[in-house]
Formats: structure tokens, sequence, C-alpha cells
């Protein structure tokens, strides 16, 4: 089996050279893949399946057009948790619950967003424990579109305010969360975004954790096929 991985492209703009690259890459490989996977801040915000602003029709119609070609799958991140059954029903997508063990090359990949991993950042654990709460949810998505728009505008500021004063460090993933997921999925790798850090880490015992990169100064993808792994960064 061959896939397809990228994460944290932070769709917001439907002219957007972000979308339009993606647009690119799903056209060029989707036929050429077993799968697609995306892991996370898909969107630069997620207000819910009915959103209809032109950058969500954009998505769902680039999509559905892949899911027609390959097994395409969605994890929500800390942008967009609140993808639901209609937005599967609209992409052809399947979501994926965060974290998730996936058969890659017969071998066991624990997939992940990331965030739950950056252990040392107390703040923001807390923060999203109550945001991906079921009672936070339904209350939010009880709300209209346009006060929903709002609350996402709030939300943003406030996250970009809180980690401007935040060490790098306090922002990355914590060794022994790794170790911990890892050992607990009996998964040799692990793959995951969030950091915006892509690197290929090799970890004790032979395990290794890859991480995918923002789409920002370019596009960032990972395909594994037939044992071999390319982190690659596309230009946009």
């Amino acid at each position: 089996m061959s896939a397809l991985f990228v994460s944290d492209l932070h769709l917001d703009d439907s002219l957007s050279r972000q979308l339009q690259g993606l647009q690119r890459l799903l056209e060029a490989e989707a036929a050429t893949v077993d799968a697609v996977y995306i892991l996370g801040d898909l969107f630069e915000v997620w207000i819910g399946d009915d959103d209809d602003s032109r950058i969500a029709d954009a998505v769902r119609e680039t999509l559905a057009r892949a899911a027609k070609q390959c097994q395409l799958f969605v994890m929500p991140g800390n942008r967009d948790f609140l993808f639901g059954e209609r937005f599967q029903t609209d992409t052809g997508a399947t979501l994926l619950e965060d974290p998730t063990v996936a058969t890659v090359d017969s071998e066991p990949v624990l997939l992940a967003h990331g965030d739950a991993y950056c252990a040392s950042d107390l703040e923001y654990q807390r923060a999203r424990t109550q945001l991906r709460s079921a009672a936070w949810r339904r209350e939010v998505l009880a709300k209209p579109l346009a006060e929903r728009r709002t609350l996402a505008k709030e939300l943003r500021a406030m996250s970009a305010a809180a980690n401007a004063n935040k060490a790098d460090n306090i922002m990355d993933v914590t060794p022994a969360a790794i170790d911990s997921a890892l050992a607990d999925a009996g998964a040799p790798a692990m793959i995951h975004g969030h950091t915006h850090r892509p690197a290929v880490h090799d970890l004790s015992a032979g395990r290794r954790r890859i991480v995918l990169g923002d789409w920002h100064r370019c596009g960032w993808k990972l395909t594994l096929r037939r044992g071999d792994a390319a982190l690659t960064c596309f230009p946009l």
C-alpha cells in the first residue's frame, strides 16, 4: 500500500496558493497512491459542516474529486475539530479519530495531529480538553453561522496572544509523551503535524517519528511507498 500524507494547510482563502497547491497535488498524485491522509488543520478554522463560505465549498469539491480516485482520510486538528458526518458525505472522506493506528505497507503506523503530545504546555492542554468536549461542541454548533465566525476570530486572537509569550520548546511535543503513545499503540512509527517542524526523527528501539510541515513557505508532503519514506518540500 502506498500513501500520501499532508497536514497544516490552514486554508482560509479560496484564491490562496495553498488551495491551488492542494488542488495540483491531488490532481497529480491521488491516482498514484492507495490513500491520502490529511492529519489536521486542513482549514485555518472550521465553524461547522454548514459553513457556506467560498473556501469551504472549494475544498469540498477538491476533496470529492480526490475521493473518487483513492481512499481519502481526514483527521481533525486543533483548528478544524468541528468536522462532522455531513463533511464526510459532502467530500467522500473518512474522518479519523486522533490518534489512529493505520496499516501502511503492512506495518502499523500511529497517526496523530500532534497537539495532544505537547504535554508541557499545560495551558493549551486545559483549553484543548474544554474545546473538544461534546458539551462545548453542541453549544457552539447550535449558534448561528455569524456568531460562530465571530467566536472563531476571538479564539484565534486569544491563541496568538497566548503563544507569543511561550518558549518554543513548550509548544513542541515531549519525548515522554511520544514514547508512551508509541508503546500504547504497539507501532514502530508515528506521523504527525501541528508543530510546524518538519523532520524525520530516529528514536530508540528502531522507532521513528515523522513530522509534517505547514504550508507556508512551501507545501510539505510525505509519501510512503514500498518501505521508502520521502518527506518533501514543494513550491506553492
